[in-house]
């Protein structure tokens, strides 16, 4: 009988980290799911969603603090004198002014920073991938959400861990409302998400983040 493999999930309980963490769950043994808090807006919900869905699952759950990462950008994601786009701001078929956008919410290297300290925590468990949540949308304007780019991070990792550890996404290749069909397929738990930039006692429903999952459920 083939070995089930295992997993290090990067969780922040959006739409497409949840969807993934299902889909591993159907497939993988899971180590543990990871939420990382950089000082951003929303980490306070995030970490407390992240930590219902995993509770649902009986997943064991793990915060990591890298407050470092945010002491390094002025992102509006973290700080709060920078407006986060919002509303009229937010064009998701406008090209241009999702470059504008995305870049107002850009943190350095963060996705290359999370998934090396993934795959480190994963060559630890002895765990064979780190799966973060990406998706074709946001990778148009955000490169490091792309298959390419986990692939060359999974060279990479060839190199940097002793077991080399692989990546794996079961979403890079579908857009939001693709993602939404496979939650409801899986029974994912939607009330439990939390898709917004902030970090306020409901979601925004007005900053890209929100329009793109509120658009993808209604789709």
């Amino acid at each position: 009988m083939e070995e089930v493999r295992s997993a290090v999930v990067l969780l922040s309980s959006g739409l497409d980290s949840t969807v993934n963490l299902y889909c591993a769950r159907r497939e993988l043994n899971i180590s543990k799911a990871i939420t990382f808090n950089y000082g951003q807006r929303a980490a306070r919900r995030e970490i407390e969603h992240s930590q219902k869905i995993c509770k649902v699952l009986n997943i064991e759950h793990n915060i990591i603090e890298i407050l470092w990462l945010g002491e390094w950008t002025s992102t509006s994601l973290v700080n709060t004198k920078v407006n986060v786009p919002q509303g009229e701001e937010i064009k998701i078929d406008d090209y241009q002014k999702s470059l504008k956008t995305a870049k107002a919410v850009w943190v350095p290297n963060r996705n290359g920073i999370f998934l090396n300290i993934a795959a480190a925590l994963a060559e630890s468990l002895e765990a064979d991938y780190v799966i973060p949540g990406f998706n074709k949308e946001e990778a148009v304007t955000f490169p490091d959400n792309t298959q390419e780019y986990l692939d060359a991070l999974e060279n990479c990792f060839s190199f940097s861990t002793a077991s080399k550890v692989k990546t794996l996404c079961f979403t890079a290749d579908k857009n939001k409302s693709e993602i939404v069909q496979l939650g409801r397929k899986l029974q994912v738990p939607f009330d439990l998400m939390w898709p917004c930039y902030l970090g306020e006692e409901k979601i925004c429903q007005k900053c890209e983040s929100c329009k793109r999952f509120l658009g993808a459920l209604e789709a």
